[in-house]
């Protein structure tokens, strides 16, 4: 099999189950933001976070993959996200922040490469869950995409105050003016 297929040179793209779509049509641009996330986590992966946080992050990507074809599908019948997914990151996001200390302020985004690298991650979360929440209200989604996309931004934000921890990198307090 080729990598290159042709079909998409005019500026449309195939959805999984049927139908082709601009390439910059809402749906497209969601799950392309679900893909530049998961490319972010791998970039964190690369900078050697801890075994626990690294294990999570590759579940996580997993999770992603699934997320994606969630989105890009036209039937019902491809795998989802599941109440269970959610679980999952708010039981890390607990585990993660019983360690650490409690904001008293806005943090800035930084810290060592792990804990920097995991806030761009965030903030491309973020983005995918702006651009989910807009398609959702054209094309009514499953709930717990949005869902998981919050709560995975929150983790995202722990893990990068955790790995700064982890490597002894202090926050650093917004001050305002």
């Amino acid at each position: 099999m080729k990598i290159y297929t042709r079909t998409g040179d005019r500026g449309e793209t195939s959805l999984f189950g049927g139908g082709r779509v601009p390439k910059n049509a809402p749906r497209i641009e969601a799950y392309g933001t679900i893909d530049e996330l998961n490319s972010h986590l791998g970039v964190v992966r690369a900078q050697g976070p801890s075994p626990d946080l690294d294990a999570q992050l590759a579940r996580i990507q997993e999770q992603l993959f699934v997320l994606g074809a969630q989105l890009a599908a036209t039937r019902a019948e491809t795998v989802k996200i599941a109440d269970r997914d959610v679980a999952e990151l708010e039981s890390a996001i607990d585990r993660l922040e019983a360690d650490l200390p409690p904001l008293k302020t806005f943090i800035l985004p930084g810290g060592g490469r792990v804990g920097s690298a995991l806030h761009v991650a965030r903030t491309v979360c973020r983005r995918a869950e702006r651009l989910v929440v807009a398609l959702d209200q054209t094309e009514r989604l499953d709930p717990s995409i949005i869902v998981f996309l919050n709560r995975l931004s929150d983790l995202l934000f722990v893990m990068a105050r955790h790995a700064n921890r982890t490597d002894k990198v202090p926050e650093s307090p917004w001050s305002p003016r």
